[in-house]
């Protein structure tokens, strides 16, 4: 029964990864820790963006970063930078990979990896639980798409 219940997850993680477009492990990331190529080749929605980046069990961008027209939400957070301009600061090829992966762009960030399964430090048994054996990630190819291109609207 564990062999299948494996099995199964296994199975629904390379589903997962197949129907979101790049797979985690291909995203090729350029030297400054960019993305060029689009990870569905879907333009991402920004509104759908805005409601991952604000909601808790998705992106919840908003824990940890403040930006103008947030206010409306509760206590949006001071540990990373504020959003402000980002879209100005930033290509879209650098945002999407600050999404997938802000440790190639900020070493030592304590950001998490929205689209990773690879070098991630998980507390062991002791801390939470078994680890996972099958790793998968926060978002999908085509919502790290829809962050970007809200993020990208960031221009003041």
């Amino acid at each position: 029964m564990k062999r299948l219940i494996a099995l199964v997850a296994v199975a629904s993680a390379v589903s997962f990864s197949v129907n979101a477009g790049t797979l985690p492990q291909d995203v090729k990331f350029a030297a400054d820790g960019s993305v060029a190529q689009s990870l569905t080749g879907t333009p991402g929605d920004p509104a759908e963006g805005l409601r991952i980046a604000t909601t808790r069990s998705m992106g919840n961008c908003i824990a940890c970063h403040v930006a103008q027209g947030w206010a409306k939400f509760p206590e949006p957070g001071n540990i990373g930078p504020s959003l402000d301009g980002a879209g100005a600061r930033y290509t879209v090829a650098q945002l999407r990979g600050i999404i997938a992966n802000p440790k190639h762009t900020f070493a030592g960030t304590m950001m998490p990896s929205f689209y990773n399964v690879s070098n991630i430090i998980r507390p062991g048994e002791g801390y939470t639980a078994k680890p996972a054996k099958v790793i998968t990630p926060i978002l999908t190819a085509q919502q790290v798409e829809d962050v970007v291109a809200f993020i990208a609207t960031f221009k003041n």
